[in-house]
């Protein structure tokens, strides 16, 4: 059953929706190469800059989102904020290319602590209001609409400023924007379902995110489809304008070019809760359209198919890029999602390190046109996998089943277990509460079993030839 309340959710939203906004004016982004080039720049270090860039991001994004997890996501996106106030200020301070070096360290620190935050806030927001996951893709694209909106003004706003004043100007003018965010994300009120279960340890939590995203087919396949649609998104916006170079496009189309990619984010968000993309015919034509465009980047050699065929190939991959999102918050639980999202991320950079260098070695030996074979294929996986997530998927979470008001002793000794490791549905998990603040045998004993699976430390069951039963978490006497 779907509950729709559009306006506590529009009105909950707001802030959210308003510290994005703020946060995307990153004014320096459409003239940073222009800026390099001024302070010495060459090609050789413009390479080391992405490296310290990209050995940042991957190593941080899994332990973020784990801490989000424990901690609050909100507060999470505050310090990611702080770490973008502080590359900003680098940056515009920056005269020499060691200097700027370390605000791009400290700029993959940010997009780390960002990655899959503000996905499992929306979802979890949505999940807390309604009690359905249906209103997702809806609310995400507005966020996505947002974001693309504030790029769009990025792009187009600061090439203006820089040329009324400095490309130096752009950074120092980017903080007060940034420090506007912080103050909205404050001001949000986050959802708590990822702290409604009992604590866990820091190695348990560590352990349970992990199997999650290696042991579990589904997640696995979810995780792999997201991973590939942001290493493709990410594909085609570095090399993008290189078509443009080739195909010897004047230097007033790059400005609008760029700003029509970025607007691909939020119309992608948009008809993404639009389309129903469970049914299989939806997915199956996202994934016939994706490889047709890019064959065109591979076969044209007009400058007007080439802008068409990109902003299409970017536009349907922000519509896959939201139902994969979906499909990966829908097969976790809320108390590992910011880390399991976090590790799609984490997986496009591993994939994308190998997939970039490849286009580049084609890129350089065959032509860059040649290079759309390869994003051809990479277009075609992402369609299998999508056409196979949306089939194997399985039903999204529902409003939590209440549980009897007259909940007993021995119905808690089957519960417990899964009470202490965090499953249990909302409804049960407050049924579960109510009776151990009435029923002192019951604290007693659950807390004597929370104290055996501590100190055995998630010890499993053991047992030899002959040997009697070790130990089992959970296998304590029952209640008397």
């Amino acid at each position: 059953m779907t509950a729709t309340r559009p306006r506590p959710l529009a009105r909950r939203f707001a802030p959210l929706l308003v510290a994005m906004a703020l946060q995307g004016l990153i004014l320096w982004v459409p003239v940073e190469k222009l800026f390099m080039s001024e302070i010495g720049f060459t090609p050789a270090s413009v390479g080391v800059m992405a490296a310290a860039y990209a050995a940042v991001v991957p190593v941080l994004e899994v332990p973020s989102g784990i801490l989000a997890d424990r901690w609050s996501r909100v507060r999470l996106m505050v310090l990611a904020c702080v770490a973008l106030l502080v590359s900003s200020t680098i940056g515009g301070l920056s005269h020499d290319v060691v200097t700027y070096i370390v605000s791009a360290a400290v700029l993959g620190a940010y997009f780390a602590l960002s990655s899959g935050t503000v996905d499992s806030i929306v979802y979890d927001t949505v999940l807390e209001e309604t009690g359905s996951s249906d209103l997702y893709e809806t609310w995400i694209g507005r966020v996505r609409m947002v974001e693309s909106a504030a790029l769009v003004v990025s792009a187009l706003g600061g090439g203006v400023l820089a040329e009324l004043t400095s490309a130096r100007t752009t950074y120092f003018a980017t903080l007060p924007c940034v420090a506007l965010a912080i103050v909205a994300f404050l001001r949000f009120d986050e959802p708590r379902l990822h702290r409604v279960a009992e604590r866990t340890s820091l190695r348990s939590h560590v352990a349970l995110t992990f199997r999650t995203m290696t042991a579990r087919r589904d997640v696995l396949r979810v995780l792999l489809l997201a991973a590939l649609v942001a290493m493709l998104s990410q594909a085609l916006f570095e090399f993008g304008p290189l078509w443009l170079v080739a195909l010897g496009a004047p230097a007033v189309l790059y400005g609008p070019y760029w700003a029509l990619l970025m607007s691909t984010l939020g119309v992608g968000g948009y008809l993404a809760a639009k389309l129903d993309l469970t049914r299989v015919s939806v997915a199956g034509a996202l994934a016939v359209l994706a490889p047709a465009a890019a064959v065109v980047l591979a076969l044209t050699r007009s400058l007007a198919a080439v802008v068409v065929a990109q902003t299409v190939l970017a536009l349907l991959l922000a519509v896959v890029a939201v139902s994969a999102g979906k499909l990966l918050h829908d097969a976790v639980p809320s108390t590992i999602r910011a880390g399991v999202s976090s590790g799609a991320g984490t997986a496009s950079w591993v994939l994308f390190l190998p997939f970039s260098l490849a286009l580049g070695w084609l890129g350089r030996e065959q032509g860059v046109p040649f290079t759309g074979w390869l994003l051809t294929g990479a277009a075609v996986l992402v369609g299998v996998l999508l056409l196979v997530s949306i089939r194997r998927a399985p039903p999204g979470p529902e409003a939590p089943e209440p549980a009897p008001d007259d909940l007993a002793c021995r119905e808690l000794v089957e519960l417990v277990t899964d009470h202490l490791d965090g499953v249990l549905p909302a409804g049960w998990r407050d049924g579960v509460e109510s009776h151990l603040a009435g029923c002192d045998g019951c604290t007693e004993y659950v807390r004597q079993i929370r104290t055996t699976i501590e100190a055995l430390g998630g010890l499993r069951a053991v047992r030899g030839p002959g040997d009697e039963l070790i130990a089992r978490p959970g296998n304590a006497a029952p209640h008397p």
